[in-house]
């Protein structure tokens, strides 16, 4: 949005002449002259402007789709890098609440209302004209998706007790991660009234204590960091660098998305037989 304001701007500036009383200067794009004009009128300005421009060649790219010549596009990494990281502060947050909260009223409800958080945020990116409305649509993403994936593997974990069952259910429901299987949702979850589990949770201190849960999120720390690397960087250096239309940015995360939807159906069974 703020590039295409700013190449509207850009097109409009080279039109607009300032008139000097005694002296002006021309540049030509069409054969990188200068031209010095004294004691000129606005009528033989205008004339000499018309002269020296080059005809219109048809252009297979639209402008607002090729920012080479916008310097302001260069800054957009921060704004849009910090937009794609408050999903993931506000999911670090939230995360620790809704662990015991699935404890005390059952994991339908966290999982239901983390799908209406979600689909309240696609809305908001759909209509959403300002950086700020972008950003608490990104950050309600953060909470919806802490209350989806937290119940989620916690209903699984409860259900499935068999452990090669457990590693094949859970690879299944990760893969919808990829498929964009929101909508189905609607016809799936049906909230019910709060039901405590039968178990109770251990304490986020203990859990902090113990190797292997701080081993297993510093591999998804670290495994998360190429991608979340790629996310706001690579659609602007695309843009940059080859005149991307705006469907080839999102066609090239589309690969990403199928290897993670192959992958945790294969890992998910092979890690039962190699061992995890």
């Amino acid at each position: 949005m703020t590039h295409e304001s700013n190449s509207s701007v850009h097109n409009e500036g080279p039109s607009r002449l300032s008139v000097p009383s005694s002296f002006q200067t021309i540049f030509s794009y069409y054969d990188n002259s200068t031209l010095f004009i004294t004691n000129a009128t606005t009528e033989s300005l205008l004339q000499v402007k018309e002269a020296t421009q080059p005809p219109a060649l048809p252009s297979a790219v639209p402008t607002s789709d090729c920012p080479k010549a916008d310097s302001s596009l260069l800054n957009e990494n921060v704004k849009v890098g910090l937009l794609f990281a408050s999903k993931a502060t506000v999911q670090l947050l939230t995360n620790p609440f809704i662990g015991p909260l699935t404890n005390r009223i059952g994991y339908q409800i966290p999982m239901f209302a983390g799908f209406c958080i979600m689909f309240l945020s696609t809305i908001m990116f759909a209509f959403s004209g300002s950086y700020v409305l972008l950003f608490i649509a990104r950050s309600l993403q953060g909470i919806g998706s802490s209350c989806s994936s937290v119940a989620g593997m916690g209903m699984l974990a409860s259900i499935y007790t068999d452990d090669e069952e457990r590693g094949n259910a859970m690879g299944i429901a990760l893969g919808g991660l990829a498929m964009g299987v929101l909508s189905l949702q609607l016809f799936i979850l049906q909230p019910s009234r709060a039901q405590p589990e039968s178990q109770t949770g251990t304490s986020l201190f203990e859990l902090l204590r113990d190797p292997y849960i701080l081993i297993a999120a510093g591999s998804i720390c670290f495994a998360n960091m190429a991608i979340a690397m790629l996310e706001p960087a690579l659609p602007i250096w695309m843009m940059e660098t080859m005149c991307s239309r705006k469907w080839q940015l999102g066609v090239a995360f589309l690969p990403a998305s199928v290897s993670y939807l192959i992958g945790t159906n294969i890992f998910g069974p092979l890690a039962h037989k190699m061992g995890r």
